[in-house]
């Protein structure tokens, strides 16, 4: 008999996605089944994404997790739903299957890294639930009802389950079977787009957005009309934007789905605010750029966070980033302050800098990541990329 191996282990990343119809408010808090569809853009993972690596062997004792290098509680509900909904998929999926798999007996050890601000609005938590959820996946060899499984992690994980452009179904059923994600079209449809994320600040949010969303479900008039009678015609003409490759009717459209979202906030008792003086700042300097031109070049969305994301397309890039320089002028050093896909710096005619009106505000903006649209969660084949060591603890970092 061949000897076993002392540890099986497997690594992969994950996207973040930003939703541009916002999901706020569940109607099952244990299944984590939204009261309304969403869609989002999952972002490229050579600027943010999260690694995992998990490991079995006969030698642990326990499961165990690691989040940027500090043991976690492996009790945690959510993650207790996907451990346990992925090893009930592989043992389905074994019943008599060949001997090859890995032993469902062993404890599993779990390493995971951020690289960017955790619970900052973000989207953290949905490329850290869609890489743990992927990476047990591929460990124990499970490949159907992936993006139902991250759902009850975080519901905007099963979104980043997939590249491109996604739509998270709300579904009907009470069982939540069919409340799962599906592509709109793939990350190669529109080569163009490209998005800013405007890093405000990079402090945990005050209201967590489970808490935020039950309040607004229990509270707020405004949230459920939302749901009912607004996002469903949304959701269909947003589709029909990223199609059809309309900027101005996306850009336009992202923005409304933004402020709507904000306003439910600010309409749950007591109210919550995720913005900022800075994401207010923002959200005028988008509209004058516009103003501008006479038409949308630049759309803004905010997620539970006062960090604003930027859409726009590639030959707005370079102009927009030296507008954002010149309103919000940087404390740090130029190579530090912008992160990503490289920015060429350009001149500002007076008739803009004359149209933007504002008064500089330095060192309100800490940095700016350029990125664009990416794929889905992609499996590591390098060991020297693995988190855990041969011993199944976190490798220190260099």
């Amino acid at each position: 008999m061949a000897a076993e191996k002392p540890l099986v282990a497997i690594t992969c990343t994950a996207p973040t996605n930003i939703a541009v119809i916002k999901y706020w408010g569940k109607r099952d808090e244990k299944l984590i089944l939204p009261i309304n569809s969403s869609l989002s853009v999952t972002l490229h993972q050579n600027q943010l994404k999260t690694t995992t690596t998990a490991a079995i062997s006969r030698d642990f004792k326990e499961d165990r997790i690691w989040l940027n290098g500090k043991e976690e509680d492996v009790g945690h509900p959510r993650l207790q739903s996907c451990l346990r909904e992925i090893r009930r998929l592989a043992r389905k999926r074994r019943s008599g299957s060949d001997g090859e798999s890995v032993p469902l007996s062993y404890k599993v050890h779990i390493a995971s890294v951020n690289d960017f601000p955790t619970a900052a609005g973000l989207a953290s938590s949905a490329a850290g639930y869609a890489c743990l959820v992927y990476t047990l996946a591929q460990l124990y060899g499970v490949e159907n009802e992936l993006s139902e499984v991250a759902r009850q992690g975080s519901g905007s994980a099963c979104r980043s389950m997939l590249g491109g452009f996604v739509q998270w179904h709300m579904g009907e059923r009470p069982d939540g079977k069919d409340s799962i994600a599906q592509q709109v079209a793939p990350e190669s449809h529109w080569p163009e787009l490209r998005v800013l994320i405007l890093v405000v600040s990079a402090e945990r949010k005050l209201v967590a957005s489970t808490a935020g969303m039950q309040t607004s479900v229990e509270t707020s008039s405004l949230l459920k009309f939302r749901a009912e009678s607004v996002v469903p015609g949304r959701m269909a003409e947003m589709v029909q934007c990223i199609k059809e490759q309309d900027f101005e009717g996306f850009g336009q459209l992202t923005m409304k789905d933004s402020n709507q979202f904000h306003a439910t906030c600010l309409d749950t008792f007591p109210p919550i605010c995720y913005l900022n003086d800075t994401s207010r700042q923002i959200i005028g300097l988008v509209h004058r750029f516009n103003a501008h031109y006479g038409k949308t070049k630049v759309a803004y969305t905010f997620d539970a966070g006062p960090n604003a994301v930027i859409f726009t397309l590639e030959d707005t890039v370079n102009e927009f980033v030296a507008v954002i320089k010149q309103i919000f002028p940087p404390e740090m050093n130029g190579d530090k302050f912008l992160k990503g896909l490289p920015v060429e710096p350009v001149e500002l005619s007076e008739e803009l800098k004359s149209a933007l009106a504002m008064e500089p505000s330095p060192g309100q903006i800490k940095y700016i990541i350029t990125t664009q649209v990416g794929p889905g969660p992609q499996v590591l084949e390098d060991p020297q990329q693995q988190l855990l060591g041969s011993d199944g603890l976190p490798k220190l970092a260099s």
